[in-house]
């Protein structure tokens, strides 16, 4: 008799479950089914195509809205973000971790509180230090300013999984001879494949998805990433949606490839930081 409500409560859940990844990916399938009709045929944006896949509406995509264009600029600036956060988070977070200081803990505690900063609210100034420098309509203006916002998330998870590798490891290492870097490259860094997956998909699809900065800082069609790109774009084909909505798959499907492939470390990243032991 216990294992009757234990199996409907199982079903209730798995139900529930159901239910909201077809709220989740309803708008997907809209945007699929909208993007491979022409306008003729969107009385009912539900139904798939009965025609065949009207691929017309991809090439307005790319060759009135840049499309291509604007997903080379997001890769490049994407990826080279990335790779700095990576890279500076994980050398900033091992100081923080292993010495236990009052300046240590000091500057931990500002790298929490710039997490509480809005990004609009230093938009102004932001703009106006980089329109000084001849930063805006550049690659490395619009790098520089996505890692400096995100690597205050990326020491915070490098610092806490780091916290739990035993230091007996390095203790270990150093008294066979080897020194602070060594350490370092050889014996943390490896460990810290997983939260560095989730550092990556957590910085690469905020950078990809970014709007706002994007917006103010690339204002010309040759240096726009993906988020202006289809902004753009869809103000002016506004009255056709099938080539908005192809924009926007083209936009999502980069990204979508590089989750799927990091995707099995997301969660172990995730909870590793709230493991002692």
């Amino acid at each position: 008799m216990r294992g009757k409500p234990n199996r409907v409560w199982a079903a209730l859940v798995a139900l529930f479950l159901l239910a909201f990844a077809a709220v989740q990916l309803a708008p997907f399938y809209v945007s699929l089914t909208v993007a491979t009709k022409p306008r003729t045929d969107l009385s009912s944006r539900w139904l798939p195509p009965m025609e065949g896949i009207y691929w017309q509406n991809f090439q307005t995509a790319i060759e009135r809205g840049h499309m291509l264009t604007a997903v080379r600029n997001s890769i490049i600036v994407t990826a080279v973000s990335t790779v700095l956060v990576v890279l500076i988070g994980a050398f900033a977070a091992y100081p923080l971790a292993r010495r236990n200081t009052s300046i240590n803990k000091v500057i931990f505690l500002c790298f929490l509180g710039s997490l509480m900063i809005p990004p609009l609210s230093v938009l102004v100034p932001i703009y106006t230090l980089m329109n000084r420098i001849d930063g805006v309509n550049t690659y490395w203006g619009i790098i520089a300013i996505m890692v400096a916002g995100q690597l205050p998330l990326s020491i915070f998870l490098y610092a806490s999984f780091i916290g739990t590798i035993p230091i007996s490891l390095e203790e270990a290492a150093t008294v066979d001879g080897a020194n602070r870097f060594q350490v370092f490259f050889r014996i943390v860094l490896p460990l810290l494949r997983p939260v560095t997956a989730t550092v990556m998909i957590l910085t690469g699809v905020f950078i990809w998805n970014d709007y706002q900065m994007s917006l103010y800082m690339l204002t010309t069609s040759d240096m726009r990433t993906i988020a202006p790109a289809i902004g753009a774009f869809f103000s002016q084909q506004s009255n056709n949606l099938g080539a908005a909505s192809a924009a926007s798959l083209i936009g999502l499907l980069p990204i979508l490839v590089a989750y799927l492939f990091l995707q099995r470390y997301f969660m172990k990243g995730m909870l590793a930081g709230a493991e002692k032991g």
